[in-house]
């Protein structure tokens, strides 16, 4: 694989992190749409993401949320190629592995470590795809890139960059506390011939004024020799879907009732939660507050409550039922609460969730909430599809993207959610979802269905009747460009240019 351009540079960064959370995803989406707004053909790449939150490109292969983000940013159509290898975890030991897109098998964190060069070959395929087809290709790495104990078998951080022959920028938040043992102490045990591949130190979510950080500046780069590339100050301007977890600024389990005047909305916080990006819309609604439930309580401050997704759906309902949450909400649901369930929590909703071929647990039948008159049958083969739709009885169209593994039946005591128009650009014709007699409960395979404002708005405005959407909305593309101007003003960009082998830079 040539990794090097003709005059000098680099054809790909990889932007590492000192831990879990640094701002690598936020960091790297920024540099694909400053480097594809200065005219080059950019790509983003992650070997391995270990996530429940992922998406579908538009050729149907599945893939982390956090790569579909950063194609969009750099303004490119997402693929299998930019996250080869997708772990998902279904239990506190086990995760099914996507390869390529595609449903591969189920592992153990023992097994899948136990020999991951089948897991290294193909990410290395996608790799030299991506570097074929394009100028530049920015990886991000996962987690912290020193994990000594796991170093050898690690093949998303500095083996990638090796094998890229990328320029490395290491980010460190500062925000948690230890910038300088985080930055010193990662170069400090990393071997040498990898400590040579790190060109720059991003110092992310600085708070305050960044003039008094001249001397951690300096001090960092005597310690190191590395140069500081830039210090980020904490941005709010721009939200992106998070990898991993639900996101450290999300209010899980606060000790207040959500304010009066804001509409008030509750989620599940199952142990196997997936796909919550689904709800960060309401987190970025200035008429709306958000609360995450792990613990249950009382829900009559709330409008509406959402069970989102799940990874192992019969499991997160005997949690339910363990934990008295079945009570709390069907005491929601008598007070005239609105309830929505988002692909596995829709599939709770129903009156029972068969499992014939043991997908989640072993062979059997689970009851469920009974709030919708339906019935689940889980099945090997998973469904994928960006999808687009109508809700049944309004003008109001929708678009989403499905990922389950399971077919759901309706029953004669409620009615479909939405006509389906389009599946992968094809037409569709079918219905998704259901709607109990009352329009109160509502369940769809749909994810992404409240990114859609009107959509949103009158799910809201259903749960709320004094709920008054915002007057302006801020597009995911502003966000893009506001998060780009944001890192360019605060990083040197044109050492970072020289480095992808660019010159020129124009802000």
């Amino acid at each position: 694989m040539d990794s090097r351009v003709t005059h000098g540079g680099f054809r790909s960064l990889a932007v590492l992190g000192t831990g879990s959370d640094v701002g690598k995803s936020v960091v790297a989406t920024a540099l694909c749409r400053i480097f594809n707004d200065a005219g080059i053909d950019v790509a983003p790449y992650k070997a391995q993401n270990m996530s429940n939150n992922s998406g579908v490109t538009p050729d149907g292969a599945e893939i982390g949320r956090a790569q579909i983000v950063q194609a969009e940013a750099a303004r490119i159509v997402p693929t299998a190629d930019m996250n080869p290898v997708l772990l998902k975890p279904n239990s506190d030991k086990g995760a099914q592995v996507v390869l390529q897109g595609r449903v591969c098998s189920t592992e153990t964190a023992r097994e899948y470590f136990r020999d991951t060069s089948r897991w290294a070959a193909a990410a290395a395929e996608s790799l030299g795809r991506l570097m074929s087809k394009h100028e530049l290709v920015v990886i991000e790495g996962a987690g912290s890139c020193a994990e000594m104990n796991l170093y050898e078998r690690d093949f998303v951080n500095f083996r990638t960059a090796r094998a890229a022959g990328a320029a490395v920028l290491l980010v460190a938040d500062i925000d948690r506390g230890g910038v300088f043992a985080q930055v010193a102490g990662t170069l400090a045990i990393i071997p040498p011939e990898d400590r040579a591949l790190v060109k720059g130190v991003i110092i992310n979510r600085f708070r305050g004024d960044i003039g008094l950080f001249r001397d951690g500046v300096r001090i960092i780069e005597e310690m190191t020799g590395v140069p500081v590339l830039g210090v980020i100050p904490y941005f709010r301007g721009f939200s992106i879907d998070a990898e991993d977890a639900v996101p450290l600024a999300a209010k899980v389990d606060p000790p207040d009732e959500p304010q009066q005047s804001r509409t008030g909305v509750a989620a599940i916080y199952f142990p196997h939660i997936s796909n919550f990006t689904d709800l960060s819309p309401f987190e970025n609604d200035p008429a709306v507050e958000l609360h995450y439930l792990h613990y249950p309580r009382s829900l009559s401050a709330y409008r509406m409550l959402v069970l989102p997704g799940s990874k192992n759906v019969v499991g997160d309902l005997e949690w339910f039922r363990s934990t008295g949450w079945e009570e709390r909400i069907r005491e929601f649901r008598s007070q005239g609460g609105m309830v929505a369930g988002l692909c596995g929590g829709y599939q709770m909703l129903g009156n029972s969730i068969s499992d014939p071929s043991g997908v989640e647990a072993a062979e059997g039948e689970s009851r469920g909430l009974g709030m919708l008159d339906i019935s689940t049958i889980l099945e090997k083969e998973k469904i994928l599809s960006n999808a687009s739709g109508k809700i049944e009885g309004t003008a109001l169209r929708c678009r989403g993207y499905e990922i389950h593994m399971g077919r759901t039946y309706p029953g004669g005591a409620c009615r479909p959610f939405m006509k389906v128009l389009q599946r992968n650009g094809r037409p569709a014709g079918d219905y998704d979802g259901a709607v109990s007699p009352d329009g109160k409960v509502i369940g769809t395979y749909f994810h992404g269905i409240f990114d859609e404002p009107a959509v949103r708005h009158w799910f809201l405005g259903l749960a709320d009747p004094r709920y008054r959407p915002a007057r302006s909305e801020f597009s995911p593309e502003e966000g893009y460009r506001a998060l780009a101007r944001h890192v360019a003003a605060h990083i040197d960009c044109e050492r970072l240019f020289s480095l992808a082998g660019k010159s020129g830079f124009n802000p």
